[in-house]
C-alpha cells in the first residue's frame, strides 16, 4: 500500500520522482484517508477520497477546483493544490502546519479571519481559472431549502434499528425533531409565498457567493501568531449566502461565538448586491437550517454515512450516542431561542 501511495504522489507531482519519500497516515479524515508524505524539500498531504455508488458528487474535483481558484487569486491560508489522480480518487496538496482549535478557543479575532478569507475567495477570479460548480446541497430559493431538509428528515424517519441507540434516535426523530420541523417548515413556506418579498423566486446570480461549504473552525488550523488556515473544500461552490451564515454558526464541533453572529452576517451580506435581502433571508432561514443541522448531526445513523466513516476508519459506530446527545442539545437550543 505504501509503495502504491508513493507512486501516486510521484505521478501527481513529477518533482518528487527522484526524491526519497516517507509516508505516514494522518488522523482526522472523517470522510477520507489522509497521508503525510515527507520529502527532503518539504511535506505534502495525499488525500484519498471516499466514493459511494449512491452519491454523484465529485469531491476531489470540487476541492481541487476551489483550491486552484483560491491560489490563483493569491489566497495563501489554504493548502496548495499540487496534483490529482482522478482515476484513483486522490489529490496531492501542500502540507499546512498547525493545530485544530478546540471549542471555546475561538472569538472575534478568528471570526474576522474567516470573513477575510470569504472576501478573498469571492473576489473576481483570473480568467484562466475553470468555473466552479454549485456547492453541495446548494439552494437558491426557500422551497429548495425546504426540499433539502425534507429529504434529510425522510432518511432519518427510515433509519434501520439494530441496537438500543438506534431505537433512541428513531424515537427522538419521531417525537421531537419531526414535530418541530413541521412548524418551522410551515412558517417558512407561508412567508415565502406571502408576496412580501421575493422569497420563493430564484436568487439572482449577483446575490450568490462562493461558499467553502462545511465552513467553520472544525476545518481550520491555528498557526504562528494565531493565524488560521482553512481546510476541506469537498463541498465548495456557489451557494446562498444566508445558508453560508447559518451553517457557519450551527456547525457544532468547534462552535463559532454567538455574539459575533450579527457582525459575521453583515460581512457576508456585504459580498453580494442585495445585502438587505440577505439579512432578511438569514432571519427567515435560521430556524429551518438549524433543524437541518439536527439532521446532519444524526448522519451517523444513515447507511451511507456509516460506510464513509468506516472507509476513513473513524469509528462511527462508537459515536452514535454522542451524536444523538448533540442533536438533542442543538434542538433544545433552537427551541429555547424561540426559533422552533
Amino acid at each position: 500500500m505504501t509503495e502504491a501511495l508513493l507512486a501516486l504522489a510521484r505521478r501527481c507531482q513529477p518533482e518528487l520522482e527522484a526524491a526519497p519519500l516517507r509516508v505516514e497516515p494522518l488522523a482526522g479524515g472523517g470522510n477520507n484517508r489522509l497521508y503525510r508524505i515527507d520529502a527532503p524539500d518539504g511535506s505534502c498531504v495525499l488525500k484519498h477520497y471516499f466514493r459511494h455508488p449512491g452519491q454523484s458528487r465529485d469531491r476531489l474535483g470540487s476541492e481541487y477546483a476551489f483550491l486552484s481558484r483560491a491560489w490563483e487569486a493569491g489566497v495563501r491560508c489554504v493548502p496548495r493544490p499540487l496534483g490529482k489522480d482522478e482515476g484513483q480518487g486522490m489529490g496531492l496538496y501542500g502540507f499546512v502546519p498547525g493545530r485544530r482549535p478546540a471549542a471555546g478557543e475561538v472569538g472575534r479575532f478568528e471570526v474576522l479571519q474567516a470573513l477575510e478569507f470569504l472576501e478573498a475567495v469571492n473576489r473576481p477570479a483570473p480568467s484562466a481559472v475553470p468555473p466552479l460548480g454549485q456547492a453541495a446541497e446548494a439552494c437558491f430559493s426557500v422551497p429548495e431549502h425546504v426540499q433539502v431538509v425534507d429529504r434529510r428528515m425522510a432518511r432519518l424517519l427510515a433509519m434501520e434499528v439494530h441496537e438500543d441507540v438506534d431505537a433512541q434516535a428513531a424515537r427522538f426523530v419521531r417525537e421531537k425533531l419531526q414535530p418541530a420541523y413541521r412548524e418551522v417548515r410551515a412558517r417558512a413556506l407561508a412567508r415565502a409565498g406571502s408576496g412580501a418579498a421575493p422569497w420563493a423566486g430564484p436568487l439572482a446570480v449577483a446575490d450568490r457567493v462562493i461558499s467553502p461549504s462545511d465552513f467553520g473552525f472544525h476545518n481550520a488550523l491555528r498557526g504562528e501568531g494565531g493565524r488560521l488556515a482553512f481546510l476541506d473544500f469537498e463541498y465548495a461552490g456557489w451557494d446562498d449566502p444566508a445558508k453560508l451564515v447559518c451553517d457557519f454558526f450551527y456547525q457544532p464541533a468547534v462552535p463559532a461565538p454567538g455574539p459575533c453572529f450579527d457582525e459575521f452576517t453583515r460581512g457576508v451580506a456585504a459580498l453580494v448586491q442585495d445585502g438587505a435581502g440577505t439579512l432578511a433571508r438569514v432571519e427567515l432561514l435560521r430556524p429551518l437550517l438549524g433543524l437541518k443541522w439536527c439532521c446532519i448531526v444524526l448522519n451517523h445513523f444513515s447507511a451511507i454515512d456509516l460506510a464513509r466513516r468506516t472507509f476513513a476508519s473513524a469509528g462511527a459506530a462508537d459515536a452514535k450516542a454522542e451524536q444523538l446527545e448533540k442533536a438533542r442539545r442543538l434542538l433544545d437550543g433552537i427551541l429555547a431561542r424561540g426559533e422552533g
